[in-house]
């Protein structure tokens, strides 16, 4: 059967319903409130951290970001472990719901296809995600600025504002992975605790595990082999794309995210800040596998989702 018109009709639909839905739920308000408040006192401590210790420093702004204090980790490591919980929060129901309250059949019944459908609620849960975490990114300025009393530079904002769309992409990779087991499995607590489980797995496992196996089974003995072998291994994990990502862009002075060789120091002072282009740079690989693996989590959930049978 052909289809009739664009397979994205009703899309506009979707999303501002999926959207509606997302902002004024009891759980998105929890999840907020929640990172709001452990970020806020990550915040406090760090801006302690940095009146105490830091002097003149042409990015003290930045340190607000990744400056931690015992036992409070930093900003950027809190959110980088808050962020996942609140993309799964959203997305690991996203259509076992439908399924459960026996609404998916009826909403195909309308003129929106598949598509439209699939498409509107990733694009609500991200647009979600960004209201949030814009919110939040505002909150770490206004706050950094009234406590500090020294306003950032243009580079800084610059810096700052390139982490909040990488933090974005972030939160897409665990939506993309939550939506995907939420049509895997019917049962949304199956799929909460397989996409959580993941999460733990690839977060908090992964890194160690990835560069024990790979020494384990490398038939190369030189060291720099390993090194850069178990590094790599370790950036099958989002978290880890995400760290090396950070701190290339809110640590000026990182002039590379693997072993640094000798023709990278000629010339070079050392714990001299390179400027923004090349920090991006240094960052894009890490940038580029966060959306890949966005965009190959979708569309495997996508060809999931348009090979399943929807019944009455």
């Amino acid at each position: 059967m052909q289809r009739e018109g664009s397979a994205l009709h009703g899309l506009g639909v979707v999303v501002l319903k999926e959207l509606s839905d997302h902002l004024n739920s009891a759980r998105m308000r929890v999840l907020e409130w929640l990172v709001v408040l452990i970020a806020v006192v990550a915040l406090y401590f760090a801006i302690q951290q940095v009146k105490d210790t830091t002097a003149e420093d042409p990015f003290l702004f930045l340190r607000l970001f990744t400056t931690s204090r015992e036992p409070v980790p930093s900003f950027v490591t809190m959110l980088s472990l808050l962020i996942p919980l609140v993309a799964i929060g959203l997305g690991f129901d996203a259509v076992n719901g439908e399924h459960n309250r026996r609404t998916l059949s009826r909403i195909l019944a309308q003129p929106i296809y598949r598509d439209a459908l699939l498409f509107g609620k990733f694009i609500a849960g991200l647009f979600t995600l960004s209201i949030s975490l814009v919110g939040l990114w505002i909150l770490m300025i206004g706050l950094g600025l009234v406590m500090i009393g020294v306003p950032p530079g243009a580079e800084e904002m610059a810096r700052a504002f390139i982490f909040l769309l990488v933090a974005i992409v972030y939160s897409g990779v665990w939506l993309a992975l939550a939506i995907l087991f939420s049509i895997i499995f019917r049962s949304a607590a199956t799929a909460a605790l397989v996409t959580l489980g993941l999460w733990f797995f690839m977060t908090f496992i992964w890194p160690g595990l990835s560069s024990a196996l790979f020494v384990a089974i490398s038939p190369s003995t030189d060291e720099e082999t390993l090194i850069l072998g178990a590094q790599y291994a370790a950036r099958v994990s989002p978290m880890t794309l995400f760290t090396e990502a950070y701190l290339a862009l809110l640590n000026p002075s990182t002039r590379s995210l693997g072993p640094i060789y000798l023709s990278q120091l000629q010339g070079a002072v050392v714990g001299a800040p390179l400027p923004l282009s090349e920090s991006v740079m240094i960052a894009w690989p890490q940038i580029v596998g966060l959306v890949a693996t966005t965009i190959i989590l979708f569309v495997i959930g996508y060809v999931v989702f348009q090979r399943q049978e929807v019944r009455a």
